[in-house]
């Protein structure tokens, strides 16, 4: 029998290149982006001033690509896990990074998102930790281009 992180691995091994079902909507609302606005410092106009933005091509304010990005986890969060076993086990999990990101569609004020993932990776990088590599892609309501599509790095820490 292996550790808590090599059982995980081969459990996640299976999972690789199956969609998982899409998680729960978000809405993100004008509050939200000037909470965003406010924590990064990033005022313009597009983003905070309503009476300007519509003056724009988009008719309005747009979320911050980086908010978008930001909401990765939490968008994640509400994926149902078809098998949990692979976190068994498990400590804790951090964000390790991206390897690619784009936003593709701007994010309209009152837009509802959700995410979507498939796993495309899993390696075990050590004795007690995998990294799992996945797309994650964020869906806008009612649009046919995603908002954001990136592969996102996650370790998983195990006992």
């Amino acid at each position: 029998m292996g550790s808590n992180a090599e059982n995980a691995a081969e459990i996640f091994k299976k999972r690789i290149g199956a969609e998982e079902p899409p998680g729960d909507w978000h809405q993100v609302g004008q509050d939200q982006i000037n909470l965003f606005a406010d924590a990064t410092g990033d005022h313009q106009f597009i983003h905070v001033d309503p009476e300007k933005a519509k003056a724009t091509p988009f008719g309005t304010t747009i979320a911050h690509g980086f908010l978008t990005l930001s909401l990765l986890p939490f968008l994640q969060g509400s994926i149902a896990q078809s098998d949990s076993s692979g976190y068994a086990g498990m400590v804790m999990g951090v964000n390790y990074g991206l390897n690619k990101v784009r936003f593709p569609n701007p994010v309209a004020v009152d837009s509802k998102v959700r995410a979507t993932r498939v796993l495309a990776a899993v390696d075990l990088v050590a004795p007690n930790a995998l990294q799992l590599t996945q797309s994650v892609t964020v869906e806008i309501d009612g649009q046919a281009k995603p908002a954001c599509a990136a592969e996102f790095l996650t370790r998983l820490i195990y006992s």
